[in-house]
């Protein structure tokens, strides 16, 4: 168990955290929520014991052992992927280090054979004979194969590293595990993976993640960071999410009874437990939520952009049409005759293993780079418009506030209706005069998706369109999108974002692509469009 007491924390003037009392008990899982800036890695980092707090203390349970997910992926380089694994359980690796020095000595005395003993004994205890085996097991879930196990971390892919150092974290079951954004970098079968482990995890998981699905998954509770303060709710996100919402309704009926709000948490907490999956977190979960009173459920005081799409003509029938596109980049084929049709209404997720692929996709129809082979075809019906993954270029040297940023891209030039705009993505008071090259990533992409609301396009190309947001902007973004009447093409890591837009996949492979009108989780679920898949990357 993990206690955090009267926890207060300031950087210069800026009070981050203010008597932050909270118990971490085993058997549970908790997910740190807050707005960007709001302190969640922070909070890690005094957890772990990085930070040291200006007030109060953080206990743990005498005797246990606390492990966290590395953010130096360059840390291990000179170290074998399996000893990297090992790592992770300090006391073991120290004894395990000590042992072979010991067997080493030339000059073995009987003192030495007396520490030798009891080190194996410790040794034992510690399950030391099964590390190597423990530590594969490990690695094998992540899709780490046995071919990179001993090699040094220098040698890998920067999502093999990724992969490595949540081995090392998961390693030896700490009693106390504190995973900052697991998921960053990880693919769907890895994510599935660690799903898995944590549902039927029996320790203490502190996790921050902005990864909706994910925190559905494995969540028993959601810790909210929001104003220095940090408040303990009990289920998912989705829970934390709709009963937040459902409060702040109750609150806006004032005359409502009591009875009828009770009736009506009562039914949102069943249609909750019953959707709930996963026998062990399942049943966790529903007990704790049938303990929950109508005052239990508060409304959040976040506040959550407003996007919606409006196009401002209905597109006809013919969409885009693309003909054996190819594309070589640095002498690498990144596309091989890409062929597909879009059909009216088609929101399309483009998925594949090369992130070049897919944002060079997107370039050539938009016009920006010429295939080296292949053809494409807008319908004449079509108005599209574009969020890059890379949006420097719509920002850098220019010298404008936010409202002369915008009005660039709108036909209705007035003030008033530019900042009514900028008011839906939270920019309001003094905040649109901000200059537009001191932008954070997060607000540029706000801002890129009031030009996209502005432009009345009736088809959308976005490429990672929920990166450097925070947790109510993607709600926000994924409301926009499934309301959206236009078609899509888009690529996204966001498990939840693809489950609830997408309609059909499209996998870019070297070998052409993966066409399919199927739902994701289903996609993803079959092991016979898996297998071909795979295929088609040999």
């Amino acid at each position: 168990m993990i206690t955090v007491t009267g926890i207060g924390l300031r950087f210069g003037d800026k009070k981050l955290f203010d008597d932050v009392n909270v118990k971490f008990t085993p058997g549970n899982c908790y997910g740190v929520i807050g707005a960007n800036g709001a302190g969640k890695s922070t909070f890690l980092k005094i957890l772990s014991g990085e930070i040291e707090p200006n007030e109060g203390n953080v206990s743990i349970t005498p005797g246990e052992r606390l492990a966290v997910l590395k953010q130096n992926h360059f840390e291990f380089d000179e170290f074998e992927v399996l000893n990297t694994v090992i790592m992770g359980h300090k006391r073991l690796h120290e004894i395990m280090e000590e042992k072979n020095a010991l067997y080493m000595k030339e000059d073995f005395t009987e003192e030495d054979g007396i520490k030798a003993s009891e080190l194996e004994g410790e040794f034992a205890e510690l399950d030391g004979w099964e590390a190597e085996v423990n530590a594969e097991k490990l690695l094998m879930g992540l899709g780490i194969g046995k071919d990179l196990h001993s090699k040094r971390m220098n040698e890998l892919k920067g999502n093999e590293k990724v992969k490595v150092l949540l081995a090392q974290a998961l390693f030896g079951e700490p009693d106390i595990l504190l995973l900052d954004e697991p998921t960053n970098h990880l693919d769907f079968r890895a994510i599935n993976w660690l799903e898995e482990f944590l549902i039927t995890y029996e320790k203490t998981v502190i996790v921050v993640s902005h990864d909706r699905h994910f925190l559905n998954k494995v969540c028993t509770h959601m810790l909210d960071i929001d104003f220095g303060k940090a408040k303990l709710f009990v289920g998912n996100y989705d829970f934390w999410y709709e009963s937040s919402q459902l409060a702040l309704r109750l609150m806006k009926e004032q005359n409502k009874k009591k009875e009828e709000k009770i009736k009506e948490l009562q039914a949102f907490i069943a249609r909750f437990s019953s959707n709930a999956s996963k026998a062990k977190q399942a049943t966790s979960r529903k007990k704790l939520l049938d303990k929950i009173t109508v005052d239990d459920i508060q409304p959040s005081s976040r506040r959550y952009p407003f996007v919606g799409f409006t196009p401002e003509r209905e597109a006809g029938k013919d969409i885009l049409m693309v003909d054996g596109i190819s594309k070589t980049i640095d002498g690498v084929k990144v596309l091989n005759n890409v062929s597909f049709t879009v059909s009216k209404g088609d929101k399309i997720i483009i998925l594949g293993r090369n992130e070049i692929a897919k944002t060079t996709l997107f370039k050539i129809l938009m016009g920006e780079i010429e295939p080296d082979e292949g053809t494409f075809k807008w319908g004449v019906t079509i108005t599209k418009d574009h969020l890059p993954k890379d949006n420097s270029s719509y920002f850098e040297g220019l010298n404008l506030n936010l409202i002369d940023w915008l009005r660039q891209y709108s036909e209705e030039k007035s003030e008033t209706f530019i900042r009514g705009f900028l008011g839906k993505m939270l920019f309001s008071g003094e905040e649109p005069l901000k200059m537009c090259n001191v932008l954070s990533g997060g607000e540029k992409v706000r801002c890129m998706f009031s030009k996209l609301m502005l432009s009345g396009a009736n088809m959308l190309l976005l490429d990672q369109p929920t990166n450097h947001l925070d947790l109510e902007s993607i709600q926000a973004v994924n409301n926009g999108l499934v309301a959206f009447k236009g078609t899509m093409l888009f690529t996204s890591h966001d498990h939840k974002f693809i489950e609830t837009i997408s309609n059909r996949v499209i996998e870019i492979t070297p070998k052409g692509v993966f066409d399919k009108e199927i739902d994701f989780d289903d996609f993803l679920e079959d092991d016979e469009i898996q297998n071909n898949i795979d295929k088609m990357y040999e």
